[in-house]
């Protein structure tokens, strides 16, 4: 009697499987020769106007950490100071990721960072809107679509405030700074995460934009999410999801203060969600309990994690290799998770690059495959009401599935 194998995932069929991306930031995923042309255009300076070059002196292969990391981000956000740029880079982000089989991208990053007199936030918010919605028409009218041999595009967009940041970086977080020229840098911070809470709400529910939640970036250590939690309070008090940057940098504890602290919906990375050796409280006299319970109540509560794998082996050397990465023990723990690319440029990938990886490193099931994908079209946040959203997982499933039967049988 003889054994039918289960037929190997290809590349071919994760490009062609309908994927989510709800971890990208606009600022860390343009095209480099766009990059390179608005740089020209507007007179920034770059290291290098060639992709060789700026692969070899920016977006490089391995970071020193996650500081080194964020630098090139100091040139991506110099050439989204006005709206026709941030359209066309969001309009390119948007084919980039319809082209690879992704039918639904949150895209997220801080207005904040490009705002300024004569272009303010709401604007900032429209022009990337306007790239994403001009794309989204062209896919959604496309004869596959029509056909139902295809799923329809969506997207929606992520406001990120900072945990930390300088006068130099911003015309608006140069002001902020002045205003609360004597108020300790953490209230300042604090201070600038509530007006973009508040912000949100506007552009949500009196403007009608596509923001369908509020996130907090940049490096953890030093920055705790605790001190932003009035600015989550009035995010969740005004029915905005909340997603954070936690446990990238920094272990469970601040993972833990993003859900305590800020009702994290989902948890940017969750990287360190397991490593008992970086609990630093002096409380926590059980670690290993600390760390289970933490982990138990995630998956019990389906708080998705947001994993970019490419990025963490960038940011964090000593992890050395992609079989080293936690989100083996997240699947074994049944957990939700979705794999994302975090920044297509600076980490230069692609969500079916980081699938592939998944698949060959830490042996992605067929089963654990569907699981994740599935977990990304539930976990979004997306923009429609509840219904719709449920309609809408219903046909990415069902365009999931009948691929699964052509490819795996």
């Amino acid at each position: 009697m003889s054994t039918i194998m289960p037929k190997t995932i290809t590349e071919e069929f994760v490009r062609r499987i309908p994927k989510t991306e709800l971890h990208v930031h606009l600022d860390g995923s343009l095209r480099i020769p766009t990059l390179v042309e608005l740089a020209k255009a507007g007179k920034v300076k770059l290291p290098s106007y060639s992709e060789a070059g700026l692969r070899e002196k920016v977006f490089k292969d391995f970071y020193k950490d996650l500081p080194d990391y964020l630098a090139g981000f100091a040139y991506t956000c110099a050439v989204m100071q006005n709206a026709e740029n941030i359209e066309r880079i969001a309009y390119e982000l948007a084919q980039d990721h319809i082209a690879e089989g992704v039918r639904y991208v949150e895209t997220r990053f801080a207005p904040q960072l490009h705002a300024r007199d004569g272009f303010p936030m709401d604007a900032v918010v429209r022009a990337a809107v306007k790239g994403f919605e001009r794309a989204q028409k062209e896919h959604n009218r496309s004869a596959d679509v029509k056909a139902g041999r295809d799923i329809p595009f969506h997207f929606g967009i992520i406001v990120c405030a900072l945990r930390f940041f300088n006068e130099h970086m911003s015309p608006y977080y140069k002001g902020i700074t002045q205003l609360m020229h004597f108020a300790p840098r953490k209230q300042v911070f604090a201070a600038a995460s509530l007006e973009l809470a508040r912000a949100a709400a506007v552009f949500k529910h009196d403007l009608g934009l596509p923001v369908v939640a509020f996130d907090l970036a940049g490096a953890e250590a030093g920055y705790p999410a605790e001190d932003h939690k009035a600015a989550f309070q009035f995010a969740h008090s005004h029915f905005l999801r909340k997603t954070v940057h936690a446990g990238e940098a920094y272990g469970p504890e601040s993972i833990f203060q993003a859900i305590t602290d800020c009702y994290a919906n989902r948890i940017g990375h969750g990287t360190w969600l397991f490593a008992e050796d970086m609990i630093r409280d002096p409380d926590i006299e059980d670690p290993a309990a600390y760390v289970r319970h933490l982990a138990d109540y995630i998956a019990s509560q389906r708080i998705c994690i947001e994993v970019c794998l490419t990025s963490n082996l960038q940011t964090l050397p000593h992890m050395k290799t992609i079989a080293k990465h936690p989100l083996r023990n997240m699947l074994d723990r049944n957990l939700s998770v979705s794999i994302c690319t975090d920044n297509r440029l600076v980490s230069n990938t692609t969500v079916t690059r980081e699938i592939m990886l998944a698949v060959e490193h830490l042996k992605l099931t067929p089963r654990e495959l569907r699981n994740v994908v599935v977990a990304g079209f539930k976990g979004s946040f997306f923009p429609g009401d509840y219904t719709e959203k449920r309609a809408y997982v219903r046909q990415a499933i069902d365009r999931y599935e009948a691929l699964e039967r052509e490819y795996l049988g």
